[in-house]
């Protein structure tokens, strides 16, 4: 859910009553820092997804595996034409020094190598596309596809997040901004935890909204903590300066 539709549904960005005449009160929801749709970057056939719904992953970490045997077999066949034009052209260079063999001859064998060179490159690029590796830590948040379907080029199949460090998204009123700045200090209590955390200003948008007259504010929550997750709200309890 975006901050604009969680302020028309949770009242983000109004301030709350009740608040001690120095402090104000307003809604913020929780988002996560890197958050990714992973896709497909070849067509091909899924043999295992190593992970499911909610799971959480390493950096690096294999999470959908594709159907490469064909690939495997032109790698093979890549390796197979290198080494032949490896010795060929090894096999010139000696003959040159004995005048054997002409320069053109061994410049296309050289040509020769280099071709296979590139092949072996091109099928290492296409091996490791067959692989879907986790970019960074965190958790699954959807799986689009299924084991045994045949996916396109370029088709979403693993949406992820990073779950490390969370941001809270506020909109604030944009009288604010005569007091509040990066850095700025303040309290949360998050409604689904009932616990509250402490927390600060990271970032301040750079346009107001003409007609709410608010300013997306960015801000991160001290410390780690493992009962948070995306989509989280709560109060953010600010301390006006006298």
């Amino acid at each position: 859910m975006t901050l604009t539709a969680a302020a028309q549904q949770s009242g983000l960005g109004v301030e709350q009553p009740g608040a001690a005449p120095n402090q104000r009160e307003i809604r913020a929801l929780l988002v996560a820092r890197t958050e990714s749709v992973l896709s497909s970057q070849i067509t091909g056939r899924i043999v295992k997804i190593t992970v499911k719904h909610g799971a959480r992953f390493e950096k690096g970490q294999s999470l959908v595996q594709f159907d490469c045997a064909v690939a495997r077999a032109e790698m093979s066949k890549a390796r197979a034409e290198h080494d032949a034009a490896r010795k060929t052209h090894e096999s010139n260079l000696q003959l040159q020094k004995h005048r054997a063999v002409g320069k053109l001859e061994e410049e296309i064998s050289q040509a020769r190598l280099q071709k296979a060179k590139a092949d072996i490159s091109r099928n290492q690029a296409f091996m490791r596309m067959c692989n879907i590796k986790a970019p960074f830590a965190g958790r699954v948040v959807k799986i689009h596809v299924n084991p045994y379907e045949t996916v396109t080029q370029g088709q979403p199949v693993i949406e992820v997040l990073d779950d490390s460090r969370f941001k809270m998204q506020i909109n604030v009123p944009s009288n604010w901004l005569g007091w509040l700045q990066p850095g700025t200090e303040f309290m949360v209590t998050i409604d689904e935890t009932g616990r509250e955390y402490p927390a600060a200003v990271t970032d301040l948008g750079a346009r107001v909204d003409p007609v709410s007259q608010t300013l997306e504010v960015e801000a991160q929550i001290s410390g780690t903590h493992k009962e948070l997750i995306a989509g989280m709200s709560g109060v953010a309890r600010f301390s006006v300066p006298r």
